[in-house]
């Protein structure tokens, strides 16, 4: 039962991965060697063991999964209905997950833990480039919203809680100082951690802000009235004008109907040129493929029924409370919601004590997620700069302050960075998600075992045709809205 130990490479030539182990425990581009054990059940690693448990690894995936794109989720409902984006929510959360069982699969097929490397497997170097790029600028454009909110955010939440004039001048009131400040104090030191299964903790703390915020939303739904009041500066008349809403809130729940009624009505189905920027979006929200593997490896006893069973919670919990978190900040605003959330909040009152700490825990979760996601990026520099080398300490810390240090400059020097979102998320979104766990799938999966014409390579080729059918939608759409100038006018719609 003793077998000679070989690496990766060379099982690989022979042909004697295939097949031979169904749990997608792999390798890293350093060709880690795979050691099977003498009774065959598993492979192990010979450098690394998994040791996190179940529910760290659901609260890294999950934290993976959400981000700064439930901000924009109740903007997204105003501009498609409540039946439609739950139509549309369902459907990108059951392709998530579809597509992370394939990921799992092709894994469990050669022994490969990186996303990259599985690219190498299927495409060559082409496969594993493009991987590695999509990767980046998926995961740098997340990162780059995540600190884009710190900037606007912060200054704007400390000059609340410290009622502070706008014009102080005072450092730390600076967005551009504060956004360098969070990224290298807090961000970096945790992006070096040398595994994902010690930042549990913080991903846990993370999403514990994120159900702040969802609570906040729910609860201020029954205290906010259609129309609202714009604040006024005089904080009299600010009083004045909460208790004629509140008497308005009498009127209209005791069935009298109110002048703009038309404004505060749900719609069920809506569709604007707006409606476009819905895919990209809902596709930034359930990006967590390039996550998967890295946390699979570190599983404790890992099997790929029970990470399929990580992926499944982990995106069950995203997809309630991102519907939660849009219809009730839908329910709030209707119409008259903005892009940010948060921000609809501060034209009722910018002082309001609740949503300014929501506002601070909305922060501190997007600033914990940021170490999350920029551990695939730095993985995917190495796998693509830096093959077949040995971990190095300095290497990893220098690529990890490079990439703060450009995304640090992408957001304080670019202010419209917010716009390439769309083109991002309808590019890199569908081919992490949709296209390259398709086409890997059939390519890596032996004919012998499953032939072309076999059912689930004829559904995973048109997993792959849906994948590219939606990004030829989206880009679409947004260029055309781009180039038209619409999307400002349909925007309340």
């Amino acid at each position: 039962m003793c077998v000679p130990m070989k690496t990766m490479m060379e099982e690989e030539q022979n042909g004697t991965l295939h097949g031979r182990f169904d749990d997608p425990e792999s390798t890293l581009a350093e060709n880690i060697e795979f050691l099977p054990n003498g009774d065959g059940k598993k492979p192990r690693f010979t450098d690394f063991e998994g040791k996190t448990s179940f529910g760290m690894s659901v609260f890294n995936l999950g934290n993976a999964i959400m981000g700064s794109g439930i901000l924009g989720l109740a903007y997204a409902m105003a501009n498609t209905g409540i039946l439609l984006f739950l139509f549309l929510l369902t459907a990108v959360a059951g392709l998530s997950c579809y597509s992370i069982h394939l990921l799992l699969k092709c894994s469990g097929i050669v022994g490969i833990r990186s996303y990259e490397q599985l690219g190498f497997r299927a495409f060559g170097m082409t496969g594993k480039m493009a991987a590695g790029i999509a990767i980046t600028l998926q995961n740098i454009g997340a990162m780059s919203s995540y600190l884009y909110i710190v900037k606007s955010e912060f200054p704007l939440v400390l000059q609340a809680f410290l009622k502070t004039d706008t014009s102080s001048g005072d450092w730390y009131l600076n967005g551009n100082y504060l956004v360098v400040l969070v990224s290298f104090s807090v961000i970096l030191p945790l992006a070096l951690m040398k595994q994902l299964g010690y930042l549990g903790y913080s991903s846990g703390f993370s999403l514990s802000c994120m159900v702040f915020f969802l609570s906040a939303v729910i609860y201020k739904k029954f205290q906010i009235l259609c129309p609202f009041e714009e604040f006024s500066a005089n904080s009299t008349l600010a009083h004045a004008h909460s208790n004629v809403t509140v008497n308005h809130a009498h009127s209209y729940h005791n069935g009298h109907v109110m002048e703009d009624d038309s404004l505060c009505s749900p719609q069920m189905f809506t569709v604007n040129s707006q409606t476009a920027y819905t895919i990209p979006i809902l596709a930034f929200a359930f990006v967590c493929h390039p996550e998967v593997l890295p946390i699979y490896t570190e599983l404790r006893n890992p099997t790929q029924k029970k990470m399929q069973h990580v992926s499944n919670i982990s995106i069950l919990i995203m997809y309630t409370m991102y519907f939660l978190a849009a219809l009730f900040g839908y329910l709030t605003f209707f119409t008259n919601v903005e892009p940010e959330l948060l921000h609809t909040y501060s034209r009722i009152d910018p002082y309001d004590t609740l949503i300014l700490c929501v506002r601070l825990a909305v922060l501190t979760a997007v600033t914990l997620t940021v170490p999350i996601v920029l551990f695939p990026v730095r993985r995917a520099i190495q796998e693509m700069a830096f093959p077949n080398k040995t971990f190095n300490w300095i290497r990893h810390i220098a690529i990890a302050f490079i990439l703060l240090t450009f995304i640090n400059m992408l957001v304080i020097f670019a202010p419209n960075i917010l716009g390439i979102f769309g083109i991002i998320g309808a590019t890199s979104a569908p081919c992490l998600i949709f296209i390259f766990p398709a086409v890997f799938y059939i390519r890596i999966v032996p004919k012998d075992k499953e032939p072309m014409r076999s059912t689930p390579k004829i559904f995973a080729a048109c997993f792959a045709g849906l994948g590219v059918l939606f990004m030829i939608m989206s880009l679409s759409f947004i260029i055309i809205d781009w180039t038209t100038g619409s999307g400002s006018a349909l925007g309340g719609h």
